[in-house]
């Protein structure tokens, strides 16, 4: 029956009615916090291009991913920022580097936390680039056996999760069987299956110092464009033995993560990235917005569209605020 029997407004009426009504909701359990980490003691440096977000010694990682903790959120992503770097992005799987070490102590520390692992060669490269080049081209082949040694570096050191960054062809099933066969079974990995080329990622790239010295990344990231392509990429990331798929940029992809959570029974990731992230910043400090409103509404519709885990910056004062 249409109105007036039909009333739509009838369950909106109080909160208490919208609260028992709602169709989708973010808890702590959703959410994944980065963390920038780099050698050194005692250091917390602002990132002036994402307000509220710093890259982390060692020490001051494990203090962060406490207050992290304690407050529910179950898992961080590590990025690393080396002391040098070259044109191998050997430093991805040195083991006295930057990520190896916060995995380590994170782990010893709070056992019971996720601590997930960022795959790729962007912040170790000295051209910025996410593998290993051949002329002015990334070579897909080679760059596989980095990110393979990456992956065992990352999985020896303790962590729970390696997740590949760097939309190589192939580096699914590589990591995999590289992970088997260093009896590492029971190491998921967590594709960036999805991760589309654009403007999203400058903060992050300050944030790590990974800018490309030269060209940029759309021969290997896909075109913003490509809805079908995308889900052929993660069609070959879940053949290839893929654990969880992730689509990035959250916000501004809505419509993947829908069809993908139609098509795949995986858990679902999306990252919230560092543009969405300081857009909002910004815009609050004008006083432009209702920051703490469009946070959550922002965080609900990546839920609501499908995600079961969301990497966002946002994810420590969102756990502050909703106590």
């Amino acid at each position: 029956m249409a109105f007036p029997v039909q009333r739509m407004r009838r369950l909106r009426a109080t909160p208490t009615l919208r609260r028992m009504v709602r169709e989708t909701s973010v808890t702590v359990d959703d959410l994944i916090a980065p963390l920038f980490v780099q050698n050194g003691e005692g250091l917390r440096e602002p990132i002036l291009s994402m307000p509220g977000q710093f890259r982390f010694s060692i020490d001051q990682a494990r203090i962060e991913a406490r207050e992290l903790y304690e407050l529910g959120i179950p898992a961080v992503i590590l990025f690393g920022i080396p002391n040098s770097k070259d044109a191998s992005g050997v430093g991805a799987y040195d083991a006295d580097g930057p990520v190896p070490q916060a995995i380590r102590a994170l782990k010893s520390a709070l056992p019971e936390m996720c601590v997930i692992a960022d795959v790729c060669a962007c912040e170790y490269t000295s051209h910025g680039h996410c593998g290993i080049l051949h002329g002015e081209q990334v070579d897909n082949d080679q760059t596989l056996e980095l990110l393979q040694r990456a992956a065992i570096c990352y999985a020896q050191a303790g962590a729970d999760i390696v997740a590949p960054s760097d939309m190589m062809d192939g580096r699914v099933a590589a990591i995999r069987q590289s992970l088997d066969a260093s009896k590492y079974f029971d190491v998921p990995i967590l594709s960036y299956a999805a991760k589309f080329a654009g403007a999203f990622y400058g903060p992050f790239r300050d944030a790590a110092g990974s800018t490309p010295s030269f060209g940029d990344r759309r021969s290997y990231q896909m075109d913003a464009a490509n809805r079908r392509e995308a889900m052929r990429e993660m069609a070959l990331d879940v053949e290839e033995g893929a654990d969880i798929l992730m689509v990035k940029p959250a916000l501004f992809c809505l419509d993947i993560l829908r069809e993908a959570r139609d098509r795949f029974d995986l858990p679902l990731c999306a990252y919230n990235v560092s543009s969405e992230y300081s857009m909002i910043k910004a815009a609050g400090q004008l006083g432009w917005i209702d920051e703490a409103r469009l946070i959550d509404e922002t965080l609900l519709s990546i839920k609501r569209a499908g995600a079961d885990l969301i990497i966002t910056y946002h994810a420590k004062e969102w756990a502050q605020r909703n106590q």
